[in-house]
């Protein structure tokens, strides 16, 4: 009998006691020391590249294999039906795609009980499932890079719920918005304010803050890096995204000098799809040239896949994108 009762850094982790008869299958105990490495790469900076297994390839180059997970806006419209359940997400992540570490939206939680009861419920059927969790994206709490100062802290305080929540789940980090208005600098400076600020709250925690490209300025890779430089904190990072490089102007940036720029920073990868090729390939983006952009970049951590097409099912587009990465080296 296998009994999860370890615990590790807030994720309960799988403890086999030898003395007792295993009864369980051998595909339940495989699950389980997954979820424990997932677990334990969670709780760590994703910079650190013990988080992912590195595999010798022929001439002895040795080169990454990153883990992949499953951003829950892959599943949007199934959860804004109701066809699925926010509680029961990690589960059906696990069940549907074999995925053992997940990624959360806030707004799919914003009107669950206040008390926050439903984190610990959560976190129960994660550890039920042997499943991971590994960031909140947050949406919706203010502007971090308001310009006016006491909307920029309110903003700050604000996503002080979703701190907490992520350090009960056994998360690494919270993906925030960087957004403002005037120039570039201006912009800048406001936003690595509202940052700096969040960043203070979420170390104690130890938990990162991320900016992803994810609207506005924030599309611009270069901006973003240089956001980061200027932040100057341990815990602020980067979570560069495929797909996400509309500009303000209505033009579309070079997504993989934008991706390129943002690595150095990275501490989660959103490999972004929206259609698929009869072979199989992504008709948006060469996923085999940005992951080799983030191999080159050392990027050890893990890959999350998120499915934003309409063509396909939100099935058949997460399983389409799974299986392109697991094709490049990837795995679960």
């Amino acid at each position: 009998m296998v009994t999860m009762t370890c615990q590790y850094s807030g994720f309960a982790a799988p403890h086999i006691d030898p003395s007792m008869t295993l009864k369980c299958s051998r595909r339940s105990v495989l699950q389980s020391l997954l979820a424990l490495l997932a677990a334990s790469a969670g709780n760590r900076s994703l910079g650190d590249p013990s988080q992912s297994t590195h595999v010798a390839l022929e001439g002895s180059v040795t080169a990454v294999t990153n883990r992949l997970s499953l951003a829950q806006w892959s599943l949007n419209r199934m959860l804004k039906a109701g066809e699925l359940l926010p509680l029961d997400f990690p589960a059906y992540a696990q069940r549907t795609f074999g995925f053992v570490a997940v990624e959360y939206v806030s707004t799919f939680y914003r009107t669950l009980p206040t008390d926050g009861s439903w984190v610990s419920e959560l976190k129960k059927r994660c550890d039920d499932t042997a499943v991971a969790s590994l960031l909140i994206m947050c949406d919706g709490e203010g502007e971090l890079g308001d310009v006016d100062t006491a909307a920029r802290r309110r903003a700050v305080l604000a996503h002080r719920r979703w701190l907490d929540a992520a350090a009960a789940l056994g998360c690494h980090s919270i993906r925030v918005n960087a957004r403002s208005t005037g120039t570039p600098s201006e912009q800048a400076a406001c936003c690595a304010d509202g940052l700096g600020q969040l960043c203070a709250l979420a170390e104690p925690m130890k938990l990162n803050v991320l900016v992803e490209n994810h609207g506005g300025i924030s599309c611009d890779g270069e901006w973003v890096a240089g956001l980061m430089r200027t932040v100057n904190a341990k815990n602020c990072g980067t979570l560069p995204d495929f797909g996400n490089f509309l500009l303000e102007d209505g033009t579309m940036a070079d997504r993989y000098a934008g991706v390129r720029a943002m690595m150095p920073f990275a501490k989660a990868l959103s490999a972004k799809s929206y259609d698929f090729s009869d072979a199989g390939e992504e008709t948006a983006t060469d996923y085999r040239r940005m992951i080799d952009i983030a191999r080159a970049a050392g990027y050890s951590g893990w890959i999350g896949v998120e499915y934003e097409g309409k063509k396909l099912s939100e099935v058949a587009g997460t399983t389409a994108t799974r299986d392109l990465l697991i094709k490049l080296g990837c795995t679960l």
